[in-house]
């Protein structure tokens, strides 16, 4: 008798707590889930909010899913994919509004650096990102050293005081803030990944080029194989050329680049 109950007091526990930790997991999985939502898609339409169920569409519809309104799988596999920290939106797109800058030449600082590369790495990768739009527009970009900017370009880790947290490694890699006074045009970078110049970790100069579509004033794409897609996608720095989908969405704001005769 008191080998059973002894049995009894070492295995009763267990079994209580079993499914509350279950039941504790499946909570905070529906709440990352729903946190995701709330942040890459836009709560109200026309006729008011959105439930859960319709936001769940928005997602499936933007990333050419199966559409069900369920967090089925694939669903689930494409939330947890690393991507850029700004809202979606269809199509290659705008910010609302369609904010720019009412000047060609713009500024930019770099106010911190990675530990993750040497700093002319660094700086020779943000140069490279900012090419691939002035090599396509009227643009031009100048690195200053000290001072105020159009665009500041920062390293963080989680809160870093613009109400948009990283989240560590994987999931958000970066953000940046349509053209305007202020924070705007500013990109930041989660100091949590591991930033390279290869396929190893991840690549700056492809999260860079892509912040900076940000910076200059467009939203994200639903084309996959475009810069300005959300999911981060490796192409080889050496050999990238940008879509047409974004070309003529930078043209769409800023004009085509003028030649020389």
């Amino acid at each position: 008798m008191r080998y059973i109950l002894l049995c009894a007091a070492l295995f009763l526990p267990g079994r209580l707590t079993l499914p509350l930790k279950q039941e504790s997991q499946r909570s905070s999985h529906l709440e990352r889930m729903q946190n995701y939502l709330a942040r890459f898609f836009p709560s109200i339409n026309k006729l008011g909010y959105l439930t859960l169920e319709e936001k769940i569409k928005e997602m499936q519809k933007f990333f050419h899913l199966t559409i069900t309104g369920k967090l089925n799988s694939e669903t689930e596999e494409m939330m947890n994919r690393p991507r850029c920290g700004v809202p979606d939106m269809l199509d290659y797109s705008t910010f609302p509004g369609s904010p720019r800058w009412r000047k060609n030449l713009l500024t930019y600082r770099i106010v911190n650096y990675t530990p993750d590369l040497p700093r002319d790495m660094v700086e020779k990768a943000i140069e490279k990102a900012f090419k691939v739009w002035s090599d396509v527009t009227p643009l031009k970009f100048q690195k200053v050293e000290r001072g105020e900017a159009d665009i500041l370009i920062r390293f963080a880790y989680g809160e870093h005081g613009d109400s948009s947290p990283f989240d560590g490694r994987g999931g958000i890699l970066a953000h940046a803030f349509a053209p305007g006074p202020r924070i705007g045009g500013d990109a930041h970078f989660d100091e949590d990944e591991k930033w390279s110049q290869n396929h190893i970790g991840t690549n700056l100069f492809l999260v860079a080029a892509h912040e900076f579509g940000h910076s200059l004033g467009l939203g994200h794409s639903d084309v996959q194989g475009a810069l300005m897609y959300p999911i981060y996608h490796y192409w080889d720095p050496n050999t990238f050329r940008l879509p047409d989908d974004d070309r003529r969405g930078i043209q769409k704001l800023y004009g085509r680049k003028r030649e020389n005769f």
